[in-house]
């Protein structure tokens, strides 16, 4: 009887010591899973400061997550001046543009696109160089880089004499910044290169451009929602280059946003006709101040292949 209550304080007391230690050991991983709970919680994180890829006729500082692809469909009609004879440009003129992007890595979309105008193809990044933090975080502002390289792929073109002279090419700083919950803007200087620009030719017979190659612009842009899902929009372009002739009209659009999980829809009215662009700020000739107006729309679906 001895020996068994011997065995019996034994066990009493090896459990005792193993209870011990088993809630120790869950206290700590407790105590450990709110601390990093609490952690990421008070960790400020990268705000949305755009639903979209781009507003109206510029690209917005944000950049899809990883093994994201976006497609896009931008389409302008032609301007509202005819009136009934073309429907208020909707039969009229209009140039369309169909795009692919994807993000291969982090902060990094590469992409390809084709336009009706010139038969048009470019290529594009975009990279973000910061993102605004939330809860007062470091940056306080978005920051990325949109370029691309544009190819004029008409067949036939009297203009060119080189290959090169189809190359046009567009390079822009964006930095944005979610000011609250209801609005967010952008300001986005930019330049453009043409490698062939039109010409003419002087009372001595030589050959003058009309237009410098190298174009520099800026861009205002913003959003505010009216509900979670329903949002105005505006944009605007300024010219900074003063060209010898045709310069360009500054492009003002103002326009209502859609957005779902996977979809954005835009519809606004605008005076620029083109899209891509380096043909929005160089060769904009639609006076706003005529009402040279015209209705466009842009469409994007977002793939996650996460």
């Amino acid at each position: 009887m001895k020996n068994l209550n011997k065995h019996l304080s034994s066990v009493l007391r090896m459990a005792a010591l193993c209870l011990l230690i088993f809630g120790a050991t869950s206290w700590n991983r407790l105590m450990a899973q709110d601390s990093l709970q609490t952690e990421t919680i008070n960790k400020p994180r990268p705000v949305t400061t755009f639903e979209s890829q781009f507003i109206v006729d510029n690209q917005t500082v944000m950049v899809s997550r990883k093994k994201v692809l976006n497609m896009a469909i931008q389409h302008r009609f032609g301007t509202l001046n005819n009136g009934r004879k073309d429907f208020y440009g909707i039969f009229g003129p209009a140039d369309i543009r169909l795009a692919l992007n994807y993000t291969p890595i982090n902060n990094l979309s590469v992409g390809i696109g084709v336009t009706k105008q010139n038969f048009l193809v470019d290529f594009n990044a975009k990279y973000a160089l910061l993102k605004q933090m939330d809860s007062g975080g470091w940056p306080f502002v978005s920051i990325s880089y949109f370029g691309n390289i544009a190819i004029d792929a008409r067949e036939k073109q009297g203009n060119f004499v080189r290959g090169g002279d189809r190359i046009s090419y567009f390079n822009q700083l964006m930095i944005a910044r979610k000011i609250n919950e209801k609005l967010s803007i952008q300001v986005s200087p930019s330049l453009s290169h043409f490698n062939n620009v039109p010409a003419y030719r002087d009372k001595a017979g030589n050959i003058q451009p009309k237009m410098n190659n190298d174009h520099f612009a800026i861009a205002f842009l913003g959003r505010y929602k009216i509900t979670e899902r329903f949002h105005l929009i505006a944009n605007y372009d300024q010219a900074l280059t003063q060209h010898t002739t045709n310069n360009p009209h500054p492009n003002i659009c103002f326009g209502i946003e859609t957005t779902t999980i996977s979809h954005a829809f835009q519809i606004f009215a605008g005076n620029s006709g083109s899209i891509v662009p380096q043909y929005v700020n160089f060769y904009n000739q639609n006076d706003y101040r005529k009402g040279q107006f015209l209705i466009g729309f842009n469409i994007t679906r977002r793939w996650n292949f996460n």
